[in-house]
């Protein structure tokens, strides 16, 4: 009998988990150390022990600390949250640092995961690109043709931007005062 290799007909972990974990902060596309773990199967504390103790390896531009502001912010965006009563902001991890990860968890699952990552990334990588092709496009057939189509042009470049997060109103009863 022969050993079966496991996952061998698709990938270990869905590619639309991976792509949600994706964020932008700080004009990069990272993913949180808590995202991570998940992802991973391990814990959070796990993870970023073991990162620590290779600290050399994850430069600033591969891994950085969210601010307690941005970590704020971030988890003002999300109704619920993963990361529970946590005591400092998380890590984010960008491409390099992920790519990184691979050679501080070296466990099956880490590699499985590590490859599925980097395709997601690239996916997005080209996702990104075309948007930015069609974005060139579209600003030459603006050139091409006078203000009859400003307002098609306009409509176009609308739906291509992503909208602006909402500001949320706090939840809860508020007293009304009086004077």
């Amino acid at each position: 009998m022969g050993t079966k290799r496991k996952n061998s007909s698709g990938p270990l972990m869905p590619v639309e988990r991976i792509t949600q974990s994706i964020i932008f902060i700080r004009r990069q596309k990272i993913i949180l150390d808590a995202d991570l773990a998940i992802l991973y199967d391990v814990e959070t504390k796990i993870l970023v022990q073991a990162v620590k103790r290779n600290i050399d390896r994850f430069p600033e531009d591969f891994m950085f600390q969210l601010t307690r502001q941005e970590f704020v912010d971030l988890r003002s965006q999300f109704v619920t949250s993963s990361w529970g009563g946590r005591r400092y902001p998380p890590y984010a991890f960008t491409e390099q640092g992920i790519a990184m990860l691979s050679s501080v968890l070296r466990s099956k699952r880490a590699i499985h995961v590590n490859i599925e990552i980097m395709r997601a990334f690239v996916r997005l990588r080209r996702m990104l690109a075309s948007h930015e092709d069609l974005s060139r496009k579209l600003s030459e057939l603006e050139k091409k043709y006078d203000t009859q189509f400003k307002v098609v042009f306009d409509a176009i470049r609308r739906l291509m931007t992503t909208p602006e997060p909402k500001k949320k109103r706090p939840m809860g009863f508020t007293p009304s005062r009086h004077k």
